[in-house]
């Protein structure tokens, strides 16, 4: 891109328009996300470590990077990959030491970028001590820290759970239970993952206390795992049937979303994140583009800066199936998202931009394509989709370069407890239809090599060298992807054409033109089926238009408006040779992006 153009764009000097949202750090900033135990190895266990994430600072600040999210390195026994929190103020001794945390924070700090932390509050592990008292006995202090229930009876006098309600990784009861105290507890997740409960005043005084803990050691914000889970429905009435060939029922609605969960995450806002200048987003599944989601992010709320919604992840999603694929279509997806670009610049929200995370396969297997003649180039489209809309802009560890899921793992590969789940749920159900002890179970490949969240998992690949690529100089805690050889770090930052080069200059162009930022959105041809297109406005800044051919053939695209309404309409980045005129006629080629700027007429 000519050095004009982009100094055309930079609007620094241009005042804040008042019909965009306020400037902050964290709306500008670039996050990135480190799953610790397969970013690096600094002491040959096998095992990434905090000490490893020190040693690549400098690749984040190369690539570009504001804000570092680490996923959590709490004292934990690991049953859920950390998820499950034993400890809040200690740190997993496989990862470090509280010595080697406030030095990663120093040298971030050091180095321009901000840390954020991963805070799981709607449950602890049963190994925390505040679980170990409250299941002790029935009348223990801490007792009504969590969700306890006698059990209930049926008619042939045989103990049931309190009620119907489905657990959220599998078919079976959200509640377990427990001998010693003869009840019941409940938990959404796995069995060593109970839910607090926050209509106990005092337990919410605890938790404030563990934010206020980090905050005071300097942390720059949190992302909130599961918070839209913390209330219950009162009563914990059953869910209504839908699933006949099951005990329990899907209930979210009466887990999520429910009773005072805005009471309490306004009181945790004003006691703790209003106090400090930070950034806070909220995990918030099954939110949708609608009031709901302004309830959770709109300023005056004083609840979260922004949430992950989970719509677009879940666009290829089954119903009652924990990783069954189902096939999607492009208007379906550019649909979501333009109720939610247009929800949150018309009513004062804000936005957060991810297509990976640690809980979702491989944004290029799942969206794009990991066909060798098409990974660069749709890895880069996908690039450009997410760093030309508005919102915090997140990168997940090995999307820079273009990691994919493995293609070559059979059943045994997967050590996540969801994936495990859903394949002995599987083989549970085909036992009892049809009789057969060890039935075929190959054909689950299909889905959990697109979905399964060990896809994201696999250790960073910071080079090509045999055995561990860099990662460990041990054995690494999961097989790495075995195309290492060709995606990873080093190769990726020697090739100039690389998706890592590109991610790099898009984040170049980002920081300097606020109208990717904040400006409107208004979607074109919202029906077709191979292009993506939309342009982007703001006063007093250089105008966007992009367009994105989310398919693996060539596609001819008429351009739905008057191009003289389209002032001096120039090239800025693209993954294929920018063509050198434009017409109301493109002809785009396999997932090809193009960025545009024209000036308003």
């Amino acid at each position: 891109m000519p050095p004009d153009i982009l100094a055309e764009m930079t609007d620094a000097k241009h005042p804040l328009s008042s019909n965009r949202a306020e400037a902050k750090w964290w709306r500008e900033a670039v996050v990135y996300q480190i799953y610790p135990r397969s970013f690096c190895d600094s002491n040959g266990d096998g095992i990434g470590d905090i000490c490893g994430i020190i040693s690549k600072i400098d690749y984040l600040k190369d690539l570009g990077v504001d804000v570092v999210w680490l996923s959590p390195i709490y004292a934990s026994p690991q049953h859920d990959m950390g998820y499950d929190i034993s400890d809040y103020r200690r740190i997993h001794p496989e990862y470090g030491t509280m010595e080697d945390w406030e030095c990663l924070l120093n040298e971030l700090h050091k180095a321009g970028i901000k840390l954020i932390m991963d805070l799981v509050v709607n449950h602890t592990s049963i190994d925390h001590p505040w679980f170990v008292q409250s299941r002790s006995s029935n009348d223990n202090v801490k007792r009504d820290w969590y969700h306890w229930q006698p059990p209930k009876y049926d008619a042939e006098g045989r103990r049931q759970p309190p009620n119907n309600w489905r657990s959220f990784f599998g078919k079976g009861s959200a509640w377990e239970w427990d001998e010693n105290t003869q009840e019941y507890y409940l938990r959404v997740f796995t069995k060593e993952q109970p839910d607090l409960n926050w209509e106990n005043p005092t337990m919410r005084a605890a938790v404030r206390e563990v934010v206020t803990f980090w905050l005071d050691k300097g942390v720059d914000g949190f992302r909130i795992d599961a918070i839209n889970y913390i209330c219950k429905a009162d009563g914990y009435p059953d869910s209504e049937i839908v699933d006949e060939s099951s005990r329990f029922q899907p209930a979210m609605h009466l887990y999520m979303n429910v009773g005072n969960v805005h009471k309490y995450l306004r009181e945790l806002h004003v006691a703790t994140f209003s106090q400090y200048d930070v950034m806070t987003v909220g995990e918030t599944p099954y939110v949708p583009a609608t009031q709901l989601a302004l309830d959770y992010v709109h300023p005056d709320r004083k609840e979260f800066d922004m949430i992950f919604q989970w719509e677009h992840m879940d666009i290829d999603r089954v119903p009652g199936s924990l990783l069954k694929w189902k096939p999607w279509k492009l208007p379906e997806l550019k649909k979501i998202f333009n109720c939610w670009q247009r929800l949150m610049f018309e009513n004062g929200g804000w936005n957060s931009l991810y297509m990976e995370n640690h809980d979702q396969g491989r944004s290029i297997s799942r969206f794009g394509s990991d066909r060798p003649e098409f990974r660069g180039v749709s890895g880069k489209l996908l690039a450009m989709m997410l760093g030309t809309l508005s919102g915090t802009l997140y990168i997940y560890q090995g999307q820079e370069i273009g990691m994919t899921n493995p293609t070559k793992w059979g059943l045994k590969d997967y050590p996540d407890i969801v994936t495990k789940t859903y394949i002995l749920e599987e083989k549970e159900q085909r036992i009892r239809d049809t009789g057969e002890t060890e039935p075929d179970m190959k054909d689950l490949l299909q889905d959990i090599r697109l979905k399964a969240r060990d896809n994201g998992r696999t250790p960073i690949p910071w080079n090509s060298l045999q055995p561990s690529a860099g990662f460990t100089t041990g054995t690494p805690w999961m097989p790495l992807n075995p195309d290492f050889a060709v995606c990873n770090v080093d190769a990726a930052v020697k090739d100039t054409t690389s998706i890592f080069h590109f991610w790099k200059k898009l984040l170049s162009i980002r920081a300097g033109w606020k109208t990717l930022v904040y400006g409107s959105f208004e979607l074109l041809s919202p029906e077709d089926p191979h292009i993506f297109a939309y342009r982007r406005t703001l006063p007093g800044s250089a105008s966007a238009l992009v367009v994105l051919n989310l398919s693996s053939q060539s596609v001819d695209w008429e351009f739905p408006l008057d191009l003289n309404h389209f002032g001096n309409i120039r090239g800025v980045f693209n993954n294929y040779p920018m063509p050198s005129t434009i017409s109301n006629h493109f002809s785009m080629r396999p997932w090809e992006c193009r960025l545009y700027t024209y000036d308003q007429i």
